[in-house]
């Protein structure tokens, strides 16, 4: 009875059929695959940082030289870095106000029984699943060209003339093709979080004479705040970065006129061969990125506890 007590009081005595899976140490099977995921992190992050800190120009790279701050200093100094932050933010505002607005008001159309409504869903979320880069092809040649598009077809028809969007309007341009592309993201997860809310509620309000706006305002908008700040978190993290509708659409110009965060960093490194420079950049869009994710994740980790 002794040896049986003693087995029992250490586990790691026991046979190992007689162990649970708990007592199973899965640290030699996770090892393996977070090492290579912090090198996979750790690596590119290290190389940036350590090339934002020396002048390396792809043009002369044998005139590499620490320069300590110089390069943080240069492009807080330069203009262009400043007009970009401005051209992100009224990028990422714009888009979500649109992403959100119209997805709020299509999930509440889709909730409604009419026929072909899975046809229709299907249709709405599909521009979801489509390229960046074929996106804003499409909308480039087939429908915002100033002779052959459908838009100026169209505008044309009503005697109204064509409209040279990418020479006119750039960045309003560059806001409906990444609205086209993210608006079934937000309809998607804002038409699950609809059809969740307890239709009983939405008769109750309808018996006491609530009116649909009413009924929208006090009943069906509190419910889809939290999947609301969910979708702003989620499309201003991947909104940060838009590059590729710029780089096939606008090339960031005319001018600066749709050069955003990434595209500056971008022009930075690939076009005037700065990789210092570049890397001083991008770890600037590090730091705001993180501080925007940390805020927005705050306030919706704040909307979920209430």
């Amino acid at each position: 009875m002794s040896s049986s007590l003693a087995v029992d009081r250490h586990p790691e005595t026991r046979p190992p059929e007689q162990r649970t899976r708990r007592q199973v140490s899965t640290l030699p099977l996770v090892a393996p695959s977070v090492i290579a995921l912090l090198l996979w992190m750790i690596v590119p992050l290290a190389m940036t940082i350590g090339f934002s800190f020396q002048r390396y120009n792809l043009l002369n790279p044998d005139a590499r030289e620490f320069i300590g701050l110089g390069n943080f200093t240069f492009i807080l100094s330069d203009p262009g870095f400043w007009i970009s932050i401005g051209i992100t933010i009224i990028l990422v505002v714009s888009v979500l106000v649109i992403t959100i607005g119209l997805g709020t008001l299509l999930a509440i159309l889709f909730d409604q029984e009419f026929p072909g409504q899975g046809i229709a869903r299907v249709l709405a979320i599909s521009p979801f699943f489509v390229m960046p880069t074929v996106s804003a092809l499409i909308w480039k040649n087939m429908l915002m060209h100033p002779v052959n598009g459908l838009i100026a077809q169209i505008t044309r028809g009503l005697g109204l003339g064509a409209i040279d969007w990418f020479a006119n309007l750039p960045l309003l341009a560059i806001i409906i093709i990444v609205s086209w592309e993210w608006l079934p993201f937000a309809l998607l997860i804002l038409l699950t979080a609809i059809q969740s809310l307890d239709h009983e509620q939405i008769e109750a309000a309808r018996m006491d004479g609530a009116k649909p706006i009413a009924l929208f305002r006090f009943v069906m908008l509190p419910h889809l705040s939290r999947a609301i700040a969910v979708v702003a978190m989620i499309e201003t993290i991947f909104f940060l970065t838009i590059f590729a509708e710029i780089f096939v659409t606008t090339g960031g110009g005319p001018g600066l006129a749709t050069t955003n965060l990434a595209y500056y960093i971008f022009l930075k490194a690939l076009l005037e061969f700065d990789v210092g420079g570049a890397s001083a950049g991008g770890l600037i869009a590090v730091i705001l990125a993180n501080i925007v994710a940390i805020f927005l994740m705050r306030s919706v980790a704040r909307n979920l506890d209430t």
